[in-house]
């Protein structure tokens, strides 16, 4: 690193911003992140397609930790289209040693990656629609075609949707139909309260599958049901999804997709960020739902 040595006024060794702020990106970057040059000095890191962005908060908080190195993110945990700036690495010259460098990339490699991008993955998706009334075509269902948008947008592709009614039987039949048909996700409406006749959640328990939560300190989505059947999620969708543009399952469901495992404890974190301010005009993903 001698030729970027330069001697300052106080006859002190120090680093070019440019030059530092690039080994240490270089450093921190995993999988789909591209690096640039920022007009104004430091190195921007820019998603280089669509995905979930991952971000290592405690190594970056011991990079933040060291002399004269600033590491700045966007929230993690949510999705990102291509060419987003996702984060930022500064540093000061005259008080950026190299030992500050070395230290720096030995956190980096310690907690490799400390930001990365995890590619959305096609999934095949299955629909199950419960409920007596939508069943025997009184109701009309408003919530698939909903689910089948957000579905798309993410890159996935519902394969089937199936009517249930109220019944615990067909219900356990139809998730073990979807899965055995190919569906790499299968997703619940109706059903989803505590009332006596919703029986989506005791559904869901019945096949088998481990539950990971029902019920989640996050509003519009408090009556959310996570459960794994093996390795396929099983969502049961309270009826909030539909009316409203941002929920838990907006929150969960990129994580998903991208094959992350959503565990209890990182929904219950959740609580700080999960209320949605219910704004007059909605800016969700533009906004503080969710993010931690």
């Amino acid at each position: 690193m001698n030729d970027l040595r330069k001697k300052s006024t106080f006859d002190v060794d120090y680093l070019q911003e440019d030059d530092t702020s690039a080994i240490i990106a270089k450093a921190a970057s995993g999988n789909g992140i591209r690096l640039t040059g920022m007009p104004d000095g430091g190195t921007g890191f820019f998603s280089s397609g669509a995905g979930v962005l991952k971000v290592n908060k405690e190594a970056l908080l011991k990079i933040n930790s060291i002399v004269g190195i600033f590491f700045s993110t966007i929230h993690g945990n949510h999705a990102v289209t291509d060419e987003t700036p996702v984060g930022e690495i500064r540093t000061i010259s005259f008080e950026t040693h190299e030992k500050n460098i070395r230290e720096a990339e030995k956190i980096c490699k310690e907690s490799s990656p400390v930001i990365e991008i995890k590619p959305l993955r096609s999934l095949k998706v299955g629909i199950i629609t419960t409920g007596t009334e939508i069943y025997s075509g009184r109701i009309k269902d408003k919530f698939g075609l909903i689910l089948k948008e957000k579905f798309a947008r993410l890159n996935c592709e519902v394969i089937k949707q199936v009517f249930v009614p109220d019944d615990v039987e067909k219900t356990v039949a139809s998730i073990h139909e979807l899965v055995s048909e190919g569906a790499d996700l299968v997703a619940l409406t109706g059903g989803m309260s505590v009332d006596p006749d919703d029986l989506t959640p005791l559904s869901i328990r019945k096949t088998g599958a481990k539950i990971v939560t029902y019920g989640v300190p996050i509003y519009p989505g408090g009556m959310f049901l996570l459960a794994y059947l093996g390795d396929v999620p099983v969502l049961g969708l309270p009826g909030c999804v539909m009316y409203h543009r941002a929920s838990i399952f907006d929150l969960v469901l990129p994580l998903i997709i991208a094959g992350e495992t959503v565990t209890r404890e990182y929904v219950l974190s959740l609580g700080h960020g999960g209320l949605c301010a219910r704004c007059e005009e909605c800016r969700y993903p533009v906004c503080g739902f969710g993010k931690q």
